[in-house]
């Protein structure tokens, strides 16, 4: 599942292939449509809960709000089965269905008038992911996919799709990485004291997907603070 954007995604996989999945666009209702899509999508599949061996969820970077939707959805349910949870970060999740083997962005909404982005190429993520405003996202003549051309046209004239990541490809990676080998969270990040994944500075953010796991924790991958803010001491008041 993924819920970093605007786009609520749910799908199926075997292991081997996608069975079913549900794409939902609706910026503002994610915490009311993936719990029944879920459950719907595992009724029109014929199986029950106690089948799954695993949960795929993308950690983001995307609005706090959201994202935290899908990310306490997918621990809770691992955690009542008893099953592994693994985070992708969603950025590599759209990337992943970007067709052709040139040089290419994925940008998403960051709100603020700010854009999350990362840029690819053949042999993977080699720049990002990072936040910044549109003007200043580097190399914006490439191919942009994400929601970032359509919400930024004049900036990024030349969109590509997809648009929104899909659950089924998510479920693709992790099974790839899982193949692989791969077991623990992907390196370059740290966990801080709220329990979110910073993307390590030192390093200049990611690494190519090529040269580092694809797994992640499944924790929110957050580029700045969220924008709420928890509330501060009363003030005092002056009779």
């Amino acid at each position: 599942m993924d819920t970093a954007t605007p786009a609520v995604t749910v799908a199926l996989h075997d292991g081997d292939q996608p069975l079913a999945q549900i794409v939902m666009v609706d910026a503002h209702r994610h915490a009311e449509v993936l719990a029944p899509a879920i459950a719907k999508l595992i009724a029109d599949a014929g199986v029950s809960q106690r089948d799954l061996t695993g949960v795929a969820v993308g950690v983001g970077p995307g609005p706090y709000t959201g994202l935290r939707v899908g990310l306490v959805t997918a621990k809770v349910l691992g955690a009542a089965l008893g099953i592994p949870v693994y985070g992708v970060c969603t950025l590599d999740i759209i990337a992943a269905d970007v067709e052709g083997e040139r040089a290419f962005l994925v940008a998403t909404d960051a709100r603020r008038r700010e854009l999350y982005w990362a840029r690819y190429d053949e042999t993977g993520r080699w720049a990002g992911p990072d936040v910044s405003v549109p003007a200043k996202v580097p190399d914006h003549g490439l191919r942009v996919a994400g929601e970032g051309p359509l919400l930024y046209p004049e900036v990024l004239p030349n969109g590509t799709g997809p648009a929104y990541p899909a659950a089924a490809t998510l479920c693709r990676l992790v099974a790839a990485a899982l193949a692989r080998g791969e077991t623990a969270p992907g390196s370059g990040a740290v966990t801080d004291s709220g329990g979110s994944t910073e993307v390590n500075r030192e390093t200049g953010g990611g690494l190519a997907i090529a040269r580092r796991p694809v797994l992640l924790a499944p924790e929110p991958l957050y580029l700045r603070r969220p924008d709420a803010r928890e509330p501060g001491a009363p003030k005092r008041v002056t009779p």
